[in-house]
């Protein structure tokens, strides 16, 4: 940052006025360090930020490797900083979220998982598994792709179930859109799964739906027991 003014230098100024009154472009200049030959740090941390379009920093959840990798400017040694800024980022925001996490309450599950499923580019299922106090025996990513209701199998959902000896489970996914409006393959699956359940069972207590910082139950909207 030697090529800037002091008065205009990112590290000076959370020196002086402290981190809160740098902008997001600041910040991340900070962490990075260093510019490129004809462009200095924060010239580079603007351009990034351009990069993730009109969401900012929130943008930035959705970069692969790849993709930072391809901004003139970011090599390896960049793009594994941000990576790694992102995920201590989410991290930090899941703890936060873990002090008030009950699996009895939709919307603290909704939170907990929230910065870890609402960025992701593909549908993913979660499965999380509960003993017979609704304690979190364990949790497993059980599905990647379009959720369709053909294609989740409740065997595999039950096999490991059983496995962990679990009395209740509860599905979670997300919505790439930021909608968590359960689609009609949504209803479906569920049903499949809360009747297979039955049979053998392992109750499904609920269906939550992560969007944009919003999240849908099936709990909550009475839908679990909606016909597919």
């Amino acid at each position: 940052m030697k090529e800037m003014l002091v008065s205009e230098r990112p590290y000076e100024k959370c020196d002086e006025k402290g981190a809160g009154s740098l902008s997001d472009a600041e910040l991340l200049s900070v962490l990075l360090r260093t510019g490129t030959r004809g462009e200095n740090v924060l010239e580079l941390s603007r351009k990034i930020l351009k990069e993730a379009g009109e969401d900012g920093l929130l943008g930035l959840h959705r970069f692969t490797k790849e993709k930072f990798m391809k901004i003139r400017g970011v090599g390896k040694v960049k793009t594994i900083q941000l990576l790694c800024i992102l995920e201590l980022s989410a991290r930090l925001a899941k703890a936060e979220a873990r002090k008030t996490l009950c699996f009895r309450n939709p919307s603290t599950i909704a939170g907990y998982y929230m910065e870890e499923m609402r960025h992701l580019s593909q549908e993913h299922m979660k499965l999380l598994m509960l003993d017979t106090k609704s304690n979190l025996i364990a949790e497993k990513n059980i599905y990647k792709g379009t959720v369709n209701a053909s294609l989740v199998e409740p065997r595999e959902i039950f096999v490991e179930a059983v496995k962990r000896e679990a009395v209740s489970i509860i599905l979670l996914h997300n919505h790439p859109s930021g909608d968590p409006t359960p689609s009609k393959a949504d209803v479906a699956i569920t049903r499949r799964i809360r009747l297979a359940g039955e049979l053998i069972g392992i109750e499904l207590l609920d269906h939550i739906i992560i969007g944009n910082n919003s999240y849908i139950s099936f709990l909550e909207e009475n839908l679990i027991y909606t016909k597919g």
